[in-house]
């Protein structure tokens, strides 16, 4: 007998994941609420070798799990690769034999044990900006990165070797009131410091995140080693584990879709050509610089004057 919707419980979910680097050591967090109650349960975890997407799939697979009986789940996820995973990708892999258009599907052991999970709930998939001002989601972060942390000290190695400091650093932010947006860098290099910002119309963060850090790049002498710091991992992922790919198939996603924003990353593939480029993650890390550069990013978000 099925459950009428009245009977079945409802729960919301958040969940974040990811590796520093990628990859490298990783973490995970769910927070299951009940919206009744208010009553909220923490999960985390974590793996010392993995990857951001792999993290992403199993805070989800780990909160579901924890389901005692079959729920309506409004799941929320800063990940793309996951919600449209799950809404949009997975009958054409498993149609294929859990395959892609292109080859071999990624994560297929983690896929696989999520579709079967998702059979016994019914959930509604919604994406949050990440790093935003979203309670629960900046709550996710924290535990994941934490779990992070907690996996280098039991490695101990909880301090990755640095290697040679680089020739220049570039921290960035961004921000967007509506459709409006700016982006502001911190350039350093050479014993002295640059602060550079734009503004665009009718954009997006990622578009701002990309056109920030294409003009820090572009700033920059070819040839010397950039660490960029950001709390984008659409920026991180895309400029480190998606842009290859997307390249091999003619600027194509795995499912044959034209790359969302493909000309700001032939840009920034040009400039990471110029560059031997180190990305840095922000998430749940005080960086002094970001405080100043949020505002200078807001300001041109909203066209103030910059200083």
């Amino acid at each position: 007998m099925i459950a009428s919707a009245a009977m079945t419980p409802e729960v919301t979910i958040y969940t974040d994941g990811g590796a520093e680097p990628n990859p490298g050591t990783g973490g995970w967090a769910a927070i299951l609420i009940n919206p009744l109650s208010g009553k909220t349960t923490e999960l985390s975890g974590g793996e010392p070798r993995t990857t951001n997407n792999r993290m992403e799939l199993t805070a989800a697979i780990r909160a579901l799990e924890a389901l005692n009986q079959p729920c309506r789940v409004q799941l929320f996820t800063d990940s793309q690769y996951l919600r449209k995973g799950i809404t949009q990708w997975l009958p054409g892999w498993i149609a294929r034999g859990w395959k892609r258009k292109d080859g071999e599907l990624q994560n297929e052991d983690l896929w696989r044990r999520l579709s079967e999970l998702v059979r016994e709930h019914q959930i509604d998939w919604k994406w949050v900006k990440g790093h935003a001002s979203n309670r629960w989601n900046n709550r996710a972060d924290e535990l994941a990165s934490a779990a992070i942390r907690q996996q280098r000290a039991a490695s101990g190695a909880p301090v990755p070797d640095a290697g040679p400091p680089p020739d220049a650093e570039v921290f960035l932010r961004v921000s967007c009131s509506g459709r409006k947006g700016g982006w502001a860098a911190l350039v350093r290099h050479g014993g002295s410091e640059d602060l550079l910002s734009g503004r665009g119309s009718n954009t997006t963060p990622n578009q701002m995140d990309l056109l920030g850090a294409i003009a820090a790049l572009e700033a920059l002498p070819p040839g010397i080693s950039v660490a960029v710091a950001t709390g984008s991992d659409y920026l991180r992922n895309g400029a480190t584990a998606w842009i290859e790919g997307w390249k091999r198939r003619g600027w194509k996603t795995q499912e044959g879709s034209p790359v969302s924003n493909a000309e700001l990353w032939k840009r920034l593939d040009a400039a990471l050509a110029a560059h031997r480029v180190a990305w840095l993650s922000t998430k749940g890390r005080e960086v002094p610089e970001l405080e100043e550069l949020g505002k200078t990013a807001r300001a041109a978000a909203v066209g103030s004057d910059l200083p």
